[in-house]
């Protein structure tokens, strides 16, 4: 496992239940945190990690002899430390993705950036609804392993099932991780409308109509309709739109509330995936040809300095149309 961010970790501990598990942390403090504690106080506060897992702060020690490579790594990062990694990586290992977000200026999704870095790998996506502390409190929850490989995706849902967290197989690996870069963009909407006061009503409209955006993008790159309505694309949608939990959440309402984004982003430890990614997103949509207004608002208000209000009025006076257009 590489990252010991909330999600990382939480992800190592599941993955221990069924296998050896070592994970790399990039601060050395964290690393020894995990391994005399067995805790991560600074994401994960007085949740405990599970005994059997090995901390690092070695890249090279936590990859050279594992059977698959977890990636928990934020976009931003993510080419460097697997670049880093992979002099280390054997021939042939998975690599799961839990990283929700687009590499700046290629618009890669994460497992494109694994094939460019680590061609001739089997490349995999774990998402799904899954806030990290509620997982790692022992609360039943589901996810999908999304691979186009039948027998390594039965294999990759046994390492990460336990009897609290179901995990489904998925051969749609552009519509799973599209959705889980789309939904935090929507995220940020919804955060910025709750922090505006608004209500469920409003909220409602929102996740809705951002799943027709995520589904628009999606299905212009080829993804399957089934995969929006599913655990990858609604139910993360809706987990992450509706709990305080929710960085990308957490940031939108800050700004509702009349934070400036500088003011947000430097109070924060953890990345919101969606602030970074939102350009790129309404990038890859233009290039498809896709209308997102919702994405586009979120952009002139974390990029361009938009206020929330004025991004409000935007969206609620486009022109009338089919609610299907």
């Amino acid at each position: 496992m590489v990252g010991a961010g909330s999600w990382g970790t939480t992800v190592a501990s599941l993955a221990a239940t069924n296998a050896p598990t070592m994970l790399w942390a990039r601060r050395l403090t964290t690393a020894d945190a995990i391994s005399s504690t067995h805790r991560n106080p600074e994401y994960l506060g007085e949740l405990p990690v599970h005994e059997a897992v090995e901390a690092t702060h070695s890249l090279a020690e936590c990859v050279r002899a594992a059977d698959v490579v977890v990636m928990a790594v934020p976009s931003h990062g993510f080419r460097d430390v697997l670049s880093a990694a992979a002099v280390h990586v054997r021939p042939g290992v998975p690599v799961v993705s839990l990283s929700k977000g687009l590499e700046a200026g290629t618009l890669a999704r994460m497992t494109e950036v694994v094939s460019s870095v680590l061609p001739g790998h089997p490349v995999a996506v774990l998402t799904g609804p899954n806030l990290a502390r509620e997982i790692a409190a022992g609360q039943p929850a589901a996810s999908v392993i999304a691979i186009d490989d039948t027998e390594v995706a039965t294999q990759l849902q046994s390492l990460f099932a336990t009897p609290m967290f179901r995990v489904y197989t998925n051969p749609d690996v552009v519509g799973c991780e599209i959705a889980g870069v789309v939904k935090n963009v929507i995220a940020i909407a919804a955060g910025i409308a709750r922090g505006m006061g608004f209500g469920e009503n409003t909220l409602a409209t929102l996740i809705t109509r951002g799943l027709a955006e995520m589904s628009r993008l999606a299905m212009a790159m080829g993804a399957r309709p089934l995969t929006l309505a599913g655990l990858a694309g609604m139910g993360d949608l809706i987990a992450t739109c509706s709990s305080t939990q929710s960085r990308n959440m957490s940031v939108g309402m800050r700004l509702g509330s009349g934070e400036t984004l500088e003011q947000v982003t430097s109070s924060m430890n953890m990345v919101a995936e969606g602030v970074k990614s939102s350009p790129s997103v309404l990038e890859l949509a233009m290039r498809h040809k896709v209308a997102m207004p919702i994405t586009q608002q979120v952009v002139s208000v974390c990029r361009d300095g938009l206020s929330a209000s004025d991004a409000l009025i935007n969206l609620m006076t486009r022109s009338s149309k089919s609610e299907f257009e």
